[in-house]
């Protein structure tokens, strides 16, 4: 008895719905997009930066915030997030030292500052230095929060110096500066302004 053959099945229309289902829900589906934290990175450090001289307790703002986001400054003073800012102004900006230049160092009085020249507080924005310390159980968020009224401070005060010397704020001239990156005018007086209050954080690690 012969062999029937089987008939053969026609795949050909079965590859184009496939290929028209996977265009479908290429189409179709939502893809999850990780969001991240925007975040400033703090300013390069310069090269030839000396050798970190011995730091005076009063020359450091110290903020901390524990596992219960709750924000702790100076040790003793516990603070809002939108109250942070203006201490940490008022810290950078008093101009406590009025001492000579030593060893060829940036002159201990600052004649810009608007501060009250607290003896106790900080003595010149050179010497400011703000340490931020956290724990392992603060929350992402509010870290960053923080981080960003603190160097919102340095802009506040370098808004307030570019007003007073050529009508314009720090913001601006960044943003001048981007659009005409050969302008070299607009480079010194950022350079003039970061040099009046340079940005010094220092971030230690987190406490377990």
């Amino acid at each position: 008895m012969a062999l029937r053959e089987s008939p053969e099945i026609n795949a050909g229309s079965m590859a184009d719905i496939a290929f028209l289902l996977l265009i479908f829900f290429l189409v179709t589906t939502t893809m999850d997009v990780d969001t991240g934290i925007s975040r400033k990175l703090p300013e390069k450090q310069p090269e030839d930066m000396p050798e970190p001289p011995k730091l005076k307790e009063k020359n450091v703002f110290v903020v901390t915030v524990n596992r219960n986001n709750d924000i702790l400054v100076e040790g003793d003073m516990f603070m809002k997030i939108d109250e942070i800012r203006a201490e940490a102004v008022k810290f950078i900006d008093n101009g406590g030292g009025l001492g000579n230049p030593i060893d060829g160092a940036e002159p201990a009085e600052c004649d810009w500052c608007e501060g009250s020249k607290d003896p106790l507080s900080s003595d010149h924005p050179n010497k400011a230095i703000i340490s931020l310390e956290s724990d392992r159980g603060t929350s992402y968020g509010t870290y960053i929060a923080v981080q960003n009224e603190l160097v919102g401070a340095y802009t506040e005060l370098r808004n307030r110096y570019c007003e007073k010397q050529w009508n314009i704020s720090y913001t601006q001239l960044l943003k001048d500066s981007k659009n005409n990156p050969t302008n070299e005018t607009l480079k010194e007086r950022i350079r003039e302004a970061k040099g009046k209050y340079p940005q010094i954080i220092s971030e230690a690690e987190p406490t377990k």
